[in-house]
């Protein structure tokens, strides 16, 4: 990977790559992507762990969740996944929907990743009604659920700061056999068009990430979508939460076997590499593009009102071991406060239909 940054680099203009295509080399290229090699990345044999690879339970609850909110939408099961990772969470959703109805689902996963797509097939080679294709370019209209998991802070973004009154461009360059950062002035006009919508004003010497890269997603979910949801869980801060000084140094960061890594310039290819999301862009962009807002919920609210309280046992069992402890443990690791739903947030955003929050969640 190394060599093929030094050759790309080189070959550029002035000799530097954005962030963005840095990031998006590193993360995604065919051969030498993080996503894309076959190593383990989820769990606690990977470098990241996500919710529903905490517990099953978190497709069941959405599983039970969104079977009702079918029937209020009056619409045909179908979920399309964008990014299912290891296919766990699909797995844990699609066993728990065959105990709920006999009604036929239409499940569509989007996922770019060739060692991804060989987990999916393998965990869930047993529901047919299973589809996997490359991009979301290639979806025709769908009407039904749009969900993703982590999606949005694996996107590719531009870095900026502030620096003697003026904004600065963060880009890569190759010196002395490493990987440096150099400053230019900022030309970059869809960056300022990105500052100019979300009245972000750094304050000097603050970084911020620049996701320019979330439009071309919106765009293409809102271009197939004709009617239903898009539901997004993520991690990230509204404009409000950006602007605190303890953000000064952007979210930028890598994360290799669970530990933070500060420098995302170190071990390219081999880590991976993170950004919190706008939630202000993400909804206003949306609401742009006909993804009309409905509700942003942290994780453990959102799963408070979807109904897991109703899954904790009733009866008290003394056996720490037995089934229903530890799937009591599993439900109170989800909501408990400084669990690993606090740091998350469900944004639930409609196309072609007309539900307020309370109508979704409503027995």
């Amino acid at each position: 990977m190394i060599t093929y940054l030094q050759k790309l680099i080189s070959d550029s203009p002035n000799k530097m790559i954005s962030y963005a295509d840095f990031i998006s080399e590193v993360l995604y290229h065919p051969f030498y992507g993080y996503y894309m090699k076959e190593n383990q990345k989820i769990g606690r044999q990977g470098d990241f762990i996500t919710t529903s690879n905490v517990s099953d339970l978190y497709g069941q609850i959405m599983a039970k969740w969104l079977w009702s909110v079918f029937h209020k939408l009056d619409m045909m099961p179908a979920i399309c996944e964008i990014g299912a990772g290891n296919g766990r969470f699909a797995h844990a959703f699609l066993q728990e929907w065959s105990q709920l109805s006999n009604a036929p689902i239409r499940y569509l996963i989007v996922e770019t990743s060739p060692y991804h797509r060989k987990l999916q097939r393998q965990l869930l080679e047993g529901f047919p009604s299973i589809t996997q294709i490359d991009s979301l370019i290639e979806v025709e209209r769908f009407e039904g659920i749009i969900f993703s998991n982590e999606l949005f802070d694996a996107l590719p973004v531009h870095v900026i700061e502030k620096e003697n009154g003026k904004l600065v461009e963060i880009m890569v360059g190759y010196e002395k056999d490493r990987l440096i950062e150099y400053k230019v002035p900022l030309t970059n006009a869809a960056i300022y068009t990105f500052l100019q919508q979300t009245k972000l004003e750094l304050s000097e010497h603050q970084r911020i990430e620049i996701p320019l890269a979330m439009d071309t997603i919106l765009q293409q979910i809102s271009a197939i979508l004709t009617k239903g949801l898009v539901i997004s869980a993520d991690y990230g801060y509204t404009n409000e939460e950006w602007m605190d000084p303890r953000r000064k140094k952007g979210s930028l960061r890598g994360y290799s076997q669970h530990k933070m890594v500060d420098n995302v310039l170190e071990h390219p290819g081999d880590i991976d590499i993170t950004t919190h999301v706008h939630f202000d862009y993400l909804i206003e962009k949306g609401n742009q593009l006909n993804l009309r807002y409905v509700s942003k919920l942290r994780q453990d609210e959102f799963l408070i009102k979807a109904g897991i309280l109703k899954e904790l046992e009733e009866s008290y069992d003394p056996n720490p071991f037995s089934t229903a402890a530890k799937r009591n443990r599993s439900i109170r690791s989800l909501i408990l406060p400084g669990g690993i739903s606090s740091y998350f947030h469900m944004i639930i955003q409609q196309k072609g239909i007309q539900f307020d929050e309370a109508a979704l969640f409503r027995d």
